[in-house]
């Protein structure tokens, strides 16, 4: 079973302990990572985050500020970094992509940041998702995408992905007991699910949703709630 968690952290500017904190309480597997560092010493400050939370950097660049960490039960097989088209006025956009082992099963795993435009989103989600599925495919892993999708489930972006992978909140949510509606923004008091983890095929959900760390600390991280994800290879 592989543990797969997504953070937006606001590039550090709150509470880095307590950030620390809720990382470690999540036992991530592989963690994507949004709003990381991207300007001044971008690859030392990333180093220092994943030290601290016991993980290695995997994958990203310094272009739309994304990553993916790797914990100490999987082994890194491929880290990657992908820029997306640029659309003029706006924030180049990038995703960055690890290929992990766990148990003799293997992983593609995506970190993606969409745009807050709609049409730049749709267009880059078309991006995304041909890039994941041709570097499983080379590897002979699994896909999963988890990101900040900056939109809600209903919404084209997300209605493009979900009509290829599995929104494994709203999955595990459909199959058993999952307390609350998986709200991420903001931080303090959660009233917008834009933040997911999706699972290609081949996978099945075990659990999903936010980490049951302490309030305090989920609030003073970030602006936005994690998300992880349990997830077992059905072969």
């Amino acid at each position: 079973m592989l543990r797969v968690a997504t953070y937006n952290v606001r590039s550090l500017r709150d509470d880095r302990a307590a950030l620390v904190r809720v990382i470690r309480a999540m036992r991530p597997d592989v963690l994507c990572l949004q709003e990381v560092p991207r300007l001044l010493h971008w690859r030392r400050r990333r180093r220092e985050l994943a030290g601290d939370a016991g993980m290695s950097v995997a994958a990203g660049g310094r272009v739309g500020g994304v990553a993916v960490f790797a914990g100490p039960a999987v082994r890194l097989l491929h880290g990657s970094g992908h820029r997306l088209r640029w659309f003029a006025g706006l924030e180049w956009r990038a995703i960055a992509v690890a290929v992990v082992e766990k148990d003799g099963r293997r992983y593609a795993v995506c970190s993606a940041h969409l745009d807050l435009v709609a049409g730049a989103r749709l267009r880059h989600v078309t991006e995304i998702v041909p890039i994941l599925e041709r570097t499983a495919r080379g590897f002979g892993a699994l896909p999963v995408l988890a990101g900040d999708v900056n939109e809600q489930p209903g919404e084209p972006a997300w209605r493009y992905l979900t009509g290829r992978y599995t929104d494994c909140f709203d999955h595990a949510a459909g199959t058993r007991d999952t307390p609350g509606d998986g709200a991420t923004f903001p931080a303090r008091d959660p009233s917008r699910r834009i933040d997911a983890v999706f699972a290609g095929a081949g996978l099945s959900v075990v659990s999903c949703g936010c980490p049951d760390v302490p309030p305090g600390d989920l609030s003073a991280a970030s602006d936005h709630r994690p998300v992880v994800a349990e997830l077992r290879a059905d072969r």
